[in-house]
């Protein structure tokens, strides 16, 4: 099997550099995706600073990937050589653990991540356990589906779980990466979505993908002006927020829902949460059926991100790009490796 061509961090906060390795065999279930396109996500960022202290070096980020699979597995299922799939947070499920068995196979007790323990998506072809090789609709454009596959997912699951009415009051707190596309979600979802922003230069932007209503998230009036009112609000950003505050918002049996990786501890006002039947919850991307499911509704009414695009061999100055917070919204890296 010929070496894959990568691009690798070989120590934390260090520059991508050209790098190669040897995938040896295929696994008997696994695909080779020929990588055409792949995401930028902010947690590609954290890993390659080991923000969170699990990154092994030499790190190959990427799990936003579309391509065409080049090769199957004896015991690949359901795809052909040709096909273009997409490969996002999750690359293996064992499919036999309780979770899997229930379907919550993101939820896996071996789950493995596609860039943890592995290598990811900044090359010229990755691997997967065939069930998380998602086949593409042809009517999205296939540039762009990469971030839906992480972050789509990701602020779909609070709607598609626990199954959100159209008739709902839905707050997104963050005009970023995630919070862009969780309004947009929202917006085809039928739903009053109400975005909350500390930077009053996105109002217009918000309202332009699908917001009704904008909120500073730094302003208590603000906040208490519309207590009571939303029946979810998603959190999209990593940053301590006024958790009291946004609680209040929430009607009674609403729900704050964590999506962003906020490392401090949540300060809960538990007497808020028992007075209005309120709860706080969280969720990591989404099982393999609603990964089909955000995409069968994207499709349909044609959800997808704002994207910039970059050449893969410009993969530093695309980081520097997200990490200096100029990204409008998400970056996508186009493979450019020689043959």
């Amino acid at each position: 099997m010929a070496l894959i061509k990568a691009w690798a961090a070989k120590t934390a906060g260090g520059k991508l550099e050209p790098y190669e390795y040897d995938p040896g065999p295929l696994g008997a279930e696994d695909v080779e995706i020929a990588v055409e396109h792949c995401g930028i996500c902010h947690s590609d960022m954290s890993l390659i600073d080991n923000e969170w202290g699990m990154t092994q070096f030499p790190f190959v980020p990427g799990h936003e990937a579309t391509g065409r699979v080049v090769a199957l597995g004896p015991q690949a299922k359901g795809l052909k050589i040709g096909q273009r799939v997409g490969l996002g947070w999750n690359a293996h499920s064992c499919m036999h653990c309780k979770q899997c068995l229930q379907g919550y196979q993101n939820l896996c007790e071996n789950l493995q991540p596609t860039l943890l323990g592995r290598h990811g998506a900044f090359a010229d072809r990755v691997r997967a356990h065939w069930v998380w090789a998602i086949p593409l609709p042809e009517g999205l454009d296939h540039r762009d589906i990469g971030p839906l596959l992480c972050g789509g997912i990701t602020v779909f699951t609070p709607l598609h779980e626990w199954g959100l009415s159209p008739t709902s009051r839905v707050g997104i707190v963050g005009i970023g990466g995630l919070g862009h596309m969780a309004i947009k979600f929202c917006k085809a979802w039928g739903c009053e979505v109400t975005a909350f922003t500390s930077s009053a230069s996105k109002e217009e932007e918000a309202r332009a993908f699908g917001a009704h209503n904008v909120v500073s998230s730094t302003d208590s009036k603000a906040l208490a002006a519309i207590a009571g009112t939303l029946d979810l609000i998603i959190d999209t950003v990593n940053v301590p927020l006024d958790w009291n505050g946004l609680l209040g918002a929430l009607a009674p049996n609403g729900r704050l829902h964590m999506v962003g990786a906020v490392l401090e501890p949540l300060s809960i006002p538990t007497f808020t949460l028992l007075m209005g039947q309120k709860s706080v919850a969280g969720s990591p991307t989404g099982t393999r059926s609603a990964m089909d499911s955000m995409l069968h509704f994207a499709n349909r009414h044609q959800v997808l991100p704002q994207t910039e695009h970059f050449p893969m061999s410009q993969c530093n100055e695309a980081m520097e790009h997200l990490r200096a917070g100029k990204a409008r919204y998400r970056i996508v890296l186009d493979g450019d490796f020689e043959a």
